[in-house]
């Protein structure tokens, strides 16, 4: 069985499934690749098939330069100034549940249920759907599938950050200044990269600078890759793979690592997680705003799959 496959348009397509990581150093060779520091092992696989709407986890994710398939699929819009909603704005969106009740390829969409806090449920494809979501959130939005060339999501200068002042996450910016937008990835429904990791060393680690009265948990920070980093909770430990490459299982390739910024979805309230704005603050105080990273789609050159 091979692990790249030719998908719409020539995209890639390799499969993560529960394996080892790998590490080697930037501009190492495939060589050291294959002799490359072990960092941790796939310990969970996450997808969110609508944006701001809890997901859940799978058992293989097959990733894309588009990033991981059916994730992010499906987002809402508001019509007023055609704007991407997310839970920035709409914190109730993570009272919100969606699952492929039909598993997506590459070919086809695949059927995404959505679980509302009421117990009501609608499929995304129905024409009730995005009323239903609306009624609840009180807030006319459209649910669509098709990301345009240039997206945006809307944000509130005054709470995107929590109690954190602005210049702490963005020493550039000042609240007159910043935009009322966060640009999105060309092309989709994504913040920055199309996958993000996440170690457990560094959710450990951050739960331990908090102080341990915060329940920093990894949904929080709604990771496609959470990796097992092993008992150590003494640093960032994504900070280590920037600038390198992380191979997983044989079979997937990623690099072009980006730390990734935190706002305000971190501190806020979902399944048994209460609101805490203490989750953000001391991700500013300790590490810039920032926790775990994103990764480009699988990298250029094709690895078999072991």
């Amino acid at each position: 069985m091979s692990c790249r496959l030719a998908g719409l348009d020539g995209t890639v397509v390799k499969r993560v499934g529960h394996g080892t990581f790998r590490y080697a150093e930037p501009g190492g060779s495939d060589a050291q690749l294959e002799t490359g520091k072990v960092v941790g092992s796939v310990a969970e696989l996450w997808r969110y098939p609508v944006k701001s709407m809890r997901g859940g986890t799978v058992s293989q994710l097959f990733i894309t330069d588009r990033g991981g398939l059916g994730d992010r699929a499906w987002a809402l819009r508001d019509p007023t100034n055609g704007r991407i909603a997310s839970a920035k704005r709409f914190p109730q969106l993570l009272e919100f549940r969606a699952i492929y009740e039909v598993e997506p390829t590459m070919t086809t969409s695949g059927r995404v249920r959505i679980e509302a806090p009421d117990a009501q449920s609608v499929y995304a494809d129905e024409p009730r759907a995005s009323k239903l979501i609306s009624s609840l959130l009180g807030r006319r939005l459209l649910l669509e599938n098709q990301p345009r060339v240039d997206e945006k999501t809307g944000i509130d200068r005054r709470t995107v950050f929590g109690d954190v002042p602005v210049s702490e996450m963005k020493p550039d910016w000042t609240p007159e200044t910043m935009p009322d937008y966060f640009q999105l990835k060309t092309g989709t429904f994504f913040e920055i990269g199309a996958v993000y990791l996440l170690g457990s060393g560094s959710v450990g680690h951050l739960r331990e600078l908090q102080g341990g009265t915060a329940l920093i948990d990894r949904r929080r920070f709604r990771p496609n890759i959470y990796v097992d980093t092993g008992p150590a909770t003494d640093r960032f430990v994504e900070d280590e793979w920037i600038g390198g490459t992380l191979e997983v299982g044989g079979s997937v390739v990623l690099d072009e690592f980006q730390p990734t910024s935190w706002c305000v979805t971190s501190t806020l309230a979902q399944e048994e997680l209460p609101r805490d704005r203490s989750v953000l603050r001391t991700t500013a105080q300790y590490h810039a705003g920032c926790l775990g990273v994103y990764a480009s789609g699988p990298a250029a050159r094709s690895r078999p799959c072991r």
